[in-house]
């Protein structure tokens, strides 16, 4: 068995070679529970949370992510997340490889928002907006330029140091690439507007919005976080990675409590568009958005790809 690092881990999961294994695990499809959590008390101090995130093929692979949150390592100097995936044989359950989960989950988070934008925004789209720069903003960029003609990126962030510090890495690797601080203006001149933040409160306004643009929702993953506002859920187009995200999600799971989006307004979900291969942008002018919450499926096309690759 193969253990890989985070470096390594990363080289063998190129962008291009991981869309395309995201949309082939889509279309091959798997079995998919959801995800296991457990809180793990601690005597004197916060509670730690064991998450599992398991998917399998009838006949092939199959994976789990582990992942341990500990709050409390935080006073002693340490990251608060450790994870790890494990690649087993489906056929007699030997484990084959164990990758870095917290370079693998970025990159595959990425590279299916990238799948997504492949399939639903303009394709001449040369114009991106990054909004949070954080671990999985810092791999939007050479995601996109994976899947769209991306030539300028825009980097919008609530520190700016932290959007300054994100633009300088993306130029020192060849994208023309600058920091910003005017989130509205910034929205308007865009061809593809990309957050991965922990808002709870929405940071994109419907009437910022433009003709023909492509949003893509990544960091709200439980019911009280939220990117974007209702007027910009009413104006696009929207498709979700899977139907978790109507759940898990407060972008979808909020306006369709209160009424502002109906199931009706949900037009198809990203493992479906891959299946039937469907690329659905019916003019120029229409507004498109897509919402990712992260499927176990994702996680484990991109393990088999780095099995493979490593095989190889």
């Amino acid at each position: 068995m193969k253990i890989l690092s985070l470096a390594e881990t990363r080289a063998a999961l190129p962008f291009d070679a991981l869309i395309e294994a995201l949309d082939a695990g889509f279309r091959a499809g798997g079995e998919v529970p959801l995800r296991h959590q457990h809180l793990m008390t601690t005597p004197g101090g916060p509670e730690d949370v064991l998450l599992l995130m398991p998917a399998w093929q009838a006949e092939g692979w199959g994976g789990v992510k582990i992942v341990n949150v500990h709050p409390g390592n935080a006073a002693l100097g340490l990251p608060a997340i450790a994870s790890s995936y494990i690649l087993f044989d489906r056929r007699t359950g030997a484990h084959a490889l164990i990758l870095d989960g917290g370079e693998l989950t970025a990159r595959r988070t990425a590279a299916a928002s990238a799948l997504a934008a492949k399939r639903l925004a303009r394709p001449d789209s040369r114009h991106q907006l990054i909004v949070g720069a954080g671990r999985v903003g810092a791999n939007l960029a050479q995601a996109y330029r994976a899947a769209l003609p991306i030539e300028t990126v825009e980097v919008w962030n609530r520190t700016a140091a932290s959007a300054e510090a994100l633009a300088a890495e993306l130029r020192a690797e060849g994208i023309a690439a600058q920091a910003v601080t005017d989130l509205a203006a910034a929205v308007g001149r865009t061809d593809v507007i990309s957050c991965a933040t922990l808002a709870r409160a929405p940071l994109i306004r419907g009437d910022w919005l433009r003709p023909g643009q492509h949003i893509d929702l990544i960091g709200s993953f439980t019911p009280e976080m939220r990117e974007a506002d209702d007027a910009v859920m009413r104006r696009a187009r929207i498709f979700l990675d899977t139907d978790h995200a109507r759940v898990e999600s407060g972008d979808i799971a909020q306006p369709l409590a209160s009424g502002a989006i109906g199931l009706a307004d949900i037009e198809g979900t990203l493992d479906a568009l891959c299946r039937e291969n469907l690329f659905p942008r019916r003019s120029e002018g229409e507004i498109t958005l897509f919402k990712g919450v992260g499927s176990g499926l994702e996680d484990l096309a991109a393990a088999i790809l780095a099995h493979d690759r490593m095989a190889g």
